[in-house]
């Protein structure tokens, strides 16, 4: 296969899945496996770009043509050596990113982008195989001891790169198992749990150490925890529940999105939890995004009668539009795999009241149509369409229109820290106005991606080792390389 023309003569692959009315049968992932060869044909497609625009697009700064090279020699641990250096997380990247390098690849200008995000997968996956996934920290151990508040991947990847420094590293989690959003967030079917397992048992053999059930400010005294260590990081997350105040909203059976998927996750676990019940049932989602279409994909295989998700917003168009040129993350039509196993999408709809038929329990929804006009200064109105109101009947309504801040539970609250305007944790270089209090992942930018999370996990571990470095008096005894070059 010739490197230099594959792009031209190769379209892109992506692995078959599981028929859809045999998926729903069960939460595990059901993605095959594609054959190697055709893997690393795939590989071949990346042009090595003078400018890889892949590079700037994804928050990671993942180096991609250069792991796309190595996949396409066979060289599988120096395709994950390259891809590790700036991903902690690959396997995690590789099933659950949206992937906005492949939206900046430059072959999406006239074609479609290389398959960047299961190449990704398999690297990790080959490296989990053979045994090349370590974390090995500096044989000098420094002394200060750093407790990491939250499991997710802001925490995990902050955890992992302090180890790397030699710093003694703390994870505390309120919930039965580590993992945040990872573990609790996301359906079984996007990413098994075993999968995080893995990784928590390489970050315990390096020394992390991982609580529990256990809730800072209400289980453990937040100054216990600042006597104890010489730094917190808050990887809370942003987990307040934007809400959809709208007559009704206190009917039985209406629920926020991730407490649904929450209970779902615990109860195929084998944790003691109950689960929201849709057999048999007809269910609303309210929201478009991908906590939208999880929950479309969880009530599929919690045997749903219907599944029916509503938009505010207009409908995307298949291809990008001249206000949406290349590289700009393509803002077109997505179909998900949930989208796929059945339900019906709408758009443009306003959900203008809940409805029971005895005065409890919810037995539909009100809802108008919408459109979106552009004023004369660019900005889009919304306005009702007139004699469009009509009933939905649902028994189960789902609500998945975001997250709007952290919440700071308990004694937490009352630590001063400085807010934003969008009430999140204020932070300058990652430090909160409490100094050796630093946070980091949607805590402190808001709710987004899970690889914007790793990114910020390790630019805030950075950032800690900049500020104990800077009051260490024999700065860790580390080589002063402009003295080692004076003549």
């Amino acid at each position: 296969m010739d490197k230099h023309t594959a792009f031209k003569s190769l379209k892109r692959r992506l692995p078959e899945l599981e028929e859809p009315e045999q998926r729903i049968k069960h939460f595990k992932e059901f993605e095959k496996e594609m054959p190697v060869n055709l893997l690393n044909e795939q590989s071949t497609r990346c042009m090595d770009c003078g400018v890889p625009f892949c590079h700037s697009a994804c928050p990671l700064g993942n180096k991609i043509p250069d792991f796309n090279d190595a996949v396409m020699r066979k060289s599988w641990q120096e395709a994950y050596e390259i891809l590790s250096s700036t991903n902690n997380f690959p396997e995690f990247t590789g099933r659950i990113c949206p992937a906005p390098c492949e939206g900046a690849c430059v072959l999406g200008i006239n074609n479609e982008a290389v398959t960047i995000e299961y190449i990704e997968k398999v690297i990790a996956e080959k490296a989990f195989e053979n045994g090349w996934v370590k974390l090995e920290s500096q044989r000098q151990k420094k002394h200060e001891k750093i407790a990491i508040i939250g499991s997710g991947p802001s925490g995990l990847s902050c955890a992992e790169e302090l180890t790397k420094r030699g710093y003694e590293v703390t994870v505390y989690e309120r919930d039965k198992s580590i993992g945040g959003l990872l573990r609790y967030g996301i359906p079984d079917f996007k990413l098994q749990k075993n999968i995080i397992d893995r990784r928590i048992n390489v970050m315990l053999s390096a020394g992390i150490k991982f609580e529990t059930n256990v809730e800072i400010g209400v289980d453990v005294f937040i100054d216990d925890i600042l006597n104890e260590f010489d730094v917190i990081v808050l990887c809370i997350g942003s987990t307040k529940a934007r809400n959809l105040d709208v007559e009704g909203r206190s009917l039985n059976g209406i629920f926020y999105a991730m407490d649904f998927l929450k209970m779902a996750n615990k109860n195929i676990a084998g944790e003691d939890s109950e689960i929201i019940n849709c057999e048999g049932k007809d269910v609303l989602v309210i929201g478009g995004g991908d906590t939208g279409s999880d929950c479309i994909g969880t009530a599929h295989r919690l045997a749903a009668k219907s599944v029916t998700q509503f938009e505010l917003l207009s409908k995307p168009p298949a291809s990008r539009s001249v206000e949406n040129p290349w590289p700009q993350w393509p803002l077109v039509l997505r179909k998900s795999s949930s989208h796929s196993e059945g339900g019906q999408r709408e758009w443009c709809i306003l959900t203008k009241r809940f409805v029971s038929d005895n005065g409890k329990d919810l037995s539909g929804v009100e809802i108008v149509d919408v459109k979106w006009l552009k004023d004369d200064n660019g900005h889009y109105t919304m306005s009702e369409v007139p004699e469009s109101e009509r009933f939905i009947p649902c028994q189960i309504a789902f609500i998945a229109i975001g997250f709007s801040s952290p919440i700071l539970t308990g004694k937490m609250s009352n630590l001063g820290l400085s807010l934003d305007d969008k009430d999140n944790i204020q932070t300058h270089n990652y430090q909160t106005s409490i100094p050796n209090i630093f946070a980091a992942g949607d805590a402190r930018i808001g709710q987004s991606l899970v690889v914007y999370a790793i990114a910020e996990g390790r630019k805030v571990a950075d950032s800690i080792h900049d500020y104990l470095y800077s009051k260490s008096e024999n700065k860790f005894l580390e080589p002063n390389f402009e003295d080692a070059f004076k003549v």
